[in-house]
């Protein structure tokens, strides 16, 4: 049996900000950012609009694709780290009751920007075993809320944004999700990180508190971290699995910044045009940004049934991860 990526939808914010607009109000420009990231510009959420509200229209598209009622949900897996609330209630509890899957369990994973990544793989893990048929995994992200936006080293990076994927069970031989790579350096933690409002530090009310309720980045280590397990995960597929670069059609990775790509891509000696990437329109959407970039590929019909893709997911934790995919 394998556990099949049955259809898959996504969800920005209609408001999108561009780098020249983001000038206005922070000491960068639209060169700097672009030479810097790759990014143009990037989608962001209403003071009004919460993680749940932006997955929901997500997995609502995802759910009509597949032509499956929620009814049908076994599961839903949902990876953020800008969840509706801190710790509980999950996110993934508010849109089950939004879409009304009433039979089906409900959890959060924390695993940063490698959230989808590792999602895929819970569901691979319980549709071969049995335990589900039908799993909605879905990555969101409204980074933009818990964003510095007087840090200009962090706040032209992130963007909001969901993706959905609904994954079934499906016979052996056709397109699945064929293996999963996860992986973790927790000595890492501190390059990546929301100090406060956790049991390590609550947050007190104080002023001195509370810049640390915004997300801060060590840059230099986490661009170094990341090209070095993207070079790392590619080799191990394809040691895995006997393959090259020519047996691949796309390698999807997140969208976190097109240097650390292109660096990866020069230590492989793979060329550019094999890796998708979006980060212009969207900038990094975390755990959205694979389900995004899938998306993406699939409505522009650049996805053709059988191809073989790599997914490369790394962020907050530090966590790094792939799937190895028969669309």
């Amino acid at each position: 049996m394998l556990a099949q990526i049955r259809s898959i939808g996504a969800y920005v914010p209609e408001n999108a900000v561009t780098n020249d607009q983001l000038a206005e109000t922070v000491d960068t420009s639209d060169e700097w950012i672009r030479s810097h990231t790759g990014i143009g510009k990037r989608h962001i959420a209403t003071d009004d609009q919460a993680a749940s509200d932006l997955a929901v229209r997500a997995v609502n598209i995802a759910m009509e694709r597949a032509g499956m009622s929620p009814e049908e949900l076994d599961l839903i897996i949902l990876a953020t780290a800008s969840g509706d609330y801190p710790g509980f209630p999950s996110t993934a509890c508010i849109v089950q009751e939004a879409i009304g899957a009433v039979n089906a369990g409900a959890l959060d994973i924390s695993a940063g920007c490698t959230g989808f990544v590792y999602g895929l793989e819970m569901a691979r893990g319980m549709i071969v075993s049995g335990c589900s048929k039908n799993i909605l995994v879905a990555g969101v992200e409204v980074l933009t809320h818990i964003t510095n936006w007087k840090d200009r080293d962090t706040c032209v990076l992130f963007g909001d944004g969901a993706g959905a994927a609904v994954v079934t069970s499906g016979e052996d031989g056709g397109s699945g999700i064929l293996d999963s790579i996860l992986r973790a350096e927790g000595s890492g933690a501190p390059y990546l990180i929301r100090k406060a409002g956790g049991s390590r530090q609550p947050y007190t009310g104080k002023d001195d508190a509370y810049q640390d309720l915004f997300i801060q980045m060590d840059g230099q280590k986490v661009y170094k971290f990341a090209v070095r397990v993207n070079t790392d995960l590619v080799g191990m597929f394809f040691q895995r699995h006997n393959l090259t670069i020519d047996d691949i059609a796309y390698i999807v990775p997140h969208q976190a910044n097109v240097r650390i790509i292109q660096a990866a891509a020069k230590r492989l000696g793979i060329p550019m045009e094999k890796f998708y990437l979006n980060i212009e329109e969207y900038a990094n959407t975390s755990a959205a940004s694979i389900p995004l970039a899938l998306n993406e590929m699939s409505e522009k019909g650049i996805l053709k049934r059988g191809d073989l893709i790599l997914t490369l997911g790394f962020g907050a934790g530090l966590t790094y991860g792939g799937n190895l995919i028969r669309w």
